[in-house]
């Protein structure tokens, strides 16, 4: 018994040096839940590895339908080789999301008559911060399209394409089997324009059904260009609704930004009513979208940035080295880690990883996306906080203080909660009371005042 009560303290302690013995920037929670692309209905997802002019690019395909439907078309600024497609380890895409996704952390008040309690104490975080063989290619070149390259990809049947004009390159697609959408015409116009070649792809069906294939795993492709861009154009042929798009870049450097438009921190490290944890999905849609319609619909918003040696709080785990990897950092072997300031050495710190949300649709963003690579390393995340009273005694002089400030604290959760989400802000306080966070709004307040003077 007194071996385990040992332990406990131990384990105990070396808990508060971990919350309490860390460098400025951190701080020490309780992660709750996350709001990862499970919340969103269609979410595309793209992961950019970049360093310099090389790029790996890894594509997760959203499609919902027969695959023998499915053609992919990719403005690429290359013609590729075989060797640099690939088809990408499904799950990494989800370890992404995971790692970065926003989230919701709780924090417990301590007893207000210890000498250790400190008014908002660790609250805050820094404001830091695929072809099927192809035809015979007799009438293309009539067509003013060139067949650069051809070959097979796990599932997939892979075909490089150049073209002269969009009208050829849609009449090619539709006569070789692919399902293309109408308008596609003009939305090719200004890659061939741009001497953009096309990365096409389509499901080999028997590969597919031959390999028991459930869903359509990610390509992945490699090249080198001083572009440092994503077609997202093409993406909005089928659109009737504005689409979700998730970015996380990879960069040896640091951040990444999007250059043709603004970008915007999503709003964090906010306080919100407990009732949020378990409508936390709920609340980051609702307060996303006024976010999104406060900016005119037009930005990128910054969901993460940080190191991926270290996370605070961890929704997943950082990736390992080999899921780096599989996720195209190809530079591991080749750079000199980058060390930050007043950090330990880790095997992974040469990584920096930015993720990115963009709701778009064909008005508000007629431009594919410019990225650019930045040294800024400053630690950024979407972070939403619960703070649970102290619900003890507290016959102290500090105890009653704090008792009494309660629910004016709560009633700035309510009003947060309300800006943020345009939630009704009625029904937040029906909602936090139930929950037993009673709230004092601003006149009821002004009564207590006038009663008692």
């Amino acid at each position: 018994m007194k071996r385990l009560r040992w332990l406990l303290s131990l384990l105990l302690a070396l808990f508060l040096i971990a919350c309490f013995a860390r460098p400025a920037w951190a701080f020490c929670g309780f992660y709750v839940a996350k709001a990862d692309t499970k919340l969103y209905n269609k979410a595309s997802q793209v992961a950019i590895a970049r360093d310099g002019d090389r790029t790996v690019l890894t594509m997760a395909n959203d499609y919902q339908g027969d695959v023998k439907d499915f053609a992919l078309v990719v403005p690429v600024p290359t013609v590729l080789k075989e060797e640099q497609v690939k088809v990408a380890q499904p799950k990494i895409i989800e370890r992404l999301d995971a790692f970065s996704a926003p989230r919701l952390v709780e924090y417990f008040d301590e007893n207000p008559c210890n000498k250790i309690y400190r008014r908002g104490a660790m609250r805050s975080l820094p404001s830091a911060p695929a072809m099927e063989a192809m035809a015979d290619a007799r009438g293309d070149r009539s067509l003013g399209v060139t067949v650069e390259a051809q070959f097979n990809v796990g599932e997939y049947n892979i075909v490089i394409l150049s073209a002269k004009e969009s009208s050829g390159l849609q009449t090619w697609l539709v006569r070789n089997g692919y399902k293309i959408p109408r308008g596609a015409r003009g939305l090719l116009r200004p890659y061939i324009r741009e001497q953009m070649k096309f990365f096409v792809a389509k499901v080999n069906l028997d590969k597919f059904e031959e390999n028991g294939y459930q869903f359509l795993r990610p390509l992945q492709i490699s090249y080198e260009s001083p572009k440092f861009m994503l077609p997202i154009r093409l993406g909005m042929i089928n659109a009737t609704t504005a689409q979700d798009l998730l970015i996380y870049i990879l960069s040896p450097k640091g951040q990444a930004e999007v250059t043709n438009y603004r970008t915007v921190k999503i709003a964090s490290n906010a306080n919100i009513p407990l009732f949020i944890k378990n409508e936390f999905g709920d609340f980051y849609k609702s307060m996303f979208q006024t976010a999104y319609t406060k900016e005119d619909r037009k930005v990128a918003f910054l969901e993460y940035a940080w190191d991926m040696g270290s996370c605070d709080p961890c929704s997943a785990d950082p990736l390992s080295r080999e899921e780096l990897k599989q996720a195209g950092v190809f530079w591991l072997d080749e750079n000199p880690s980058i060390q930050p300031r007043f950090r330990p050495p880790s095997p992974y710190r040469s990584v920096f990883i930015t993720r990115l949300h963009v709701r778009y649709t064909r008005d508000k963003f007629p431009e594919d996306l410019m990225f650019q690579e930045t040294s800024n390393r400053e630690f950024f995340q979407g972070r939403y906080i619960l703070q649970h009273p102290y619900t003890g005694e507290a016959n102290c002089r500090a105890g009653r203080e704090y008792k009494r400030s309660l629910p004016r604290r709560f009633e700035k959760e309510a009003q947060t909660l309300a800006r943020l989400t345009n939630w009704n802000i009625q029904e937040i306080r029906q909602k936090m009371q139930l929950g037993g966070q009673q709230s004092t709004s601003w006149w009821q307040m002004f009564l207590r005042w006038v009663r008692f003077n």
